[in-house]
């Protein structure tokens, strides 16, 4: 058959005009079976200092994780997700409410004592912290019960609010792993025993009183394994009693280096009480995924497994998070967070994803689990990536981005999937430029090199585009 060439005028023209109106419609039949489905309970895990690299399922293979790694053999881990600062207040804050330390306002770690020289730590949060709009805030206005079991860490502790009708919280950030203190919505109880004993108590106690036919929101966060390394059982110390931390990588004491000074007088003794830390906090894990399925809440649950700052853990002779050091850092180990969700039925097991993600992305992500928008005025720079793992969920129109930014004070990160920018005091430095593809482990500063001018100054004008954008 011949072909007029007014078919390839007019026809051939029309084919993807066709493609495009189908793959609409198609469109519009998923949306309409998402919003018919039922919105799942959502159980999110909290850790404090736990950097991806530290897991068995991202590759560590000394230290133990196994309910960690059973956990993401069971849903989808994110290979390349990255919280936005080092500082552990902040980015508590920006998980739960999607937006920049510089729109929220909580900078650094909130301490009564703020450091001076290099300037560490913040005394509060702005008064108008009180009104932005976290995770729990969207989903309580939906229905869902909302419960918070742990470390707050971003001021009113004691009474957290923001939609939570339970709240079991310790009564300060730094409390000792024995007989802490805790607030039982704002009244104090002095307890004995375990501090993560005593957080997954009150959790199964919320799970338990919350079997009805409501959705709810429960938010379990941990201190481990941040410091003191005291005080967790004995059972994890002595996991690590022989073990040598051979494949670790750790240097000697950097130049640089803040709290490494004291641990690192004896990095492997140092490094065993971290690990006993870590696993101890892992079998937590067990106890809370245990009880989702005694109670059969399991299969109409999505669980969320992550950690607010990473720890260096003696690489680049280095201890801690990005504050570490001075200048802070944004090494890798202490940027890229452990990302795990299941969510049986929704989400394919055994499953990973190279994605760039960034912890304000999480918080979209949850909403549009939940059948509920994030708030339209408050400026985000995420987006939901359910779409990633849920075989329900539509793609977007655009690209994925592929770059992730990162911000303490007055350091400022750029990151893709090959290099690394981090520009200190308005770019007057110190500066660092990493190809990552050459040199994962950040090892060369290439910033000086004038083989990579063109991708610095790219990645310096991107950071610059992000930080202007989401100040306000």
């Amino acid at each position: 058959m011949r072909l007029s060439r007014r078919y390839f005028l007019f026809g051939g023209a029309a084919a993807p005009l066709f493609a495009k109106k189908k793959k609409k419609k198609r469109h519009k039949k998923q949306e309409q079976r998402i919003a018919a489905m039922k919105p799942p309970h959502v159980l999110v895990i909290l850790t404090e200092d736990l950097g991806a690299w530290l897991c068995g399922c991202y590759g560590n293979q000394e230290i133990r994780t196994p309910n960690i790694d059973l956990l993401a053999r069971l849903g989808v881990r994110y290979t390349n997700a990255f919280v936005v600062t080092p500082a552990g207040s902040a980015s508590r804050a920006t998980l739960l409410t999607g937006r920049t330390p510089m729109q929220h306002g909580i900078h650094d770690f909130l301490t009564p004592h703020p450091a001076g020289d290099p300037p560490q730590g913040q005394a509060a949060p702005p008064q108008w912290f009180a009104e932005e709009k976290m995770l729990s805030d969207l989903l309580a206005a939906k229905g869902f019960r909302c419960g918070f079991a742990g470390k707050w860490d971003m001021g009113n502790d004691a009474a957290p609010g923001h939609g939570f009708e339970f709240t079991y919280t310790m009564a300060a950030p730094d409390m000792p792993y024995r007989n802490p203190t805790m607030s039982r919505q704002g009244k104090m109880e002095n307890r004995n025993g375990y501090l993560p004993d005593i957080i997954t108590e009150a959790a199964v106690q919320f799970l338990d009183e919350h079997r009805g036919p409501d959705p709810f929101l429960l938010i379990v966060s941990y201190p481990n394994p941040h410091e003191p390394y005291e005080g967790h059982p004995e059972q994890f110390y002595d996991m690590y009693k022989d073990v040598r931390f051979e494949s670790i990588g750790w240097q000697p004491l950097a130049a640089n280096a803040l709290r490494g000074k004291e641990y690192m007088k004896d990095p492997v003794a140092s490094m065993r009480k971290f690990a006993a830390a870590v696993s101890a906090v892992d079998a937590q894990v067990k106890t809370l995924l245990d009880h989702l399925r005694k109670t059969k809440l399991w299969s109409d649950t999505l669980v969320v497994f992550t950690s607010v700052t990473g720890h260096t853990m003696g690489r680049h002779g280095l201890w801690g998070a990005g504050l570490g050091s001075n200048p802070p850092n944004m090494f890798d180990e202490v940027m890229r967070a452990p990302l795990i969700f299941s969510w049986p039925g929704e989400i394919p097991v055994e499953s990973t994803r190279p994605e760039m993600v960034s912890f304000t992305d999480v918080l979209p992500t949850i909403a549009q689990a939940c059948r509920t928008a994030p708030p339209p005025d408050r400026n985000l720079p995420g987006r939901s990536f359910l779409y990633q793992f849920s075989r329900r969920a539509l793609p977007p129109e655009e690209e994925w981005p592929r770059t992730v930014f990162g911000y303490y004070r007055e350091t400022r990160m750029a990151r893709d999937n090959r290099f690394k920018l981090v520009v200190r005091n308005d770019g007057e430095g110190p500066n660092e430029f990493y190809n990552l593809r050459r040199d994962p482990r950040e090892f060369q500063n290439e910033y000086e090199n004038l083989e990579y001018v063109t991708v610095r100054d790219r990645l310096r004008r991107r950071v610059d585009e992000w930080t202007e954008r989401y100040s306000k």
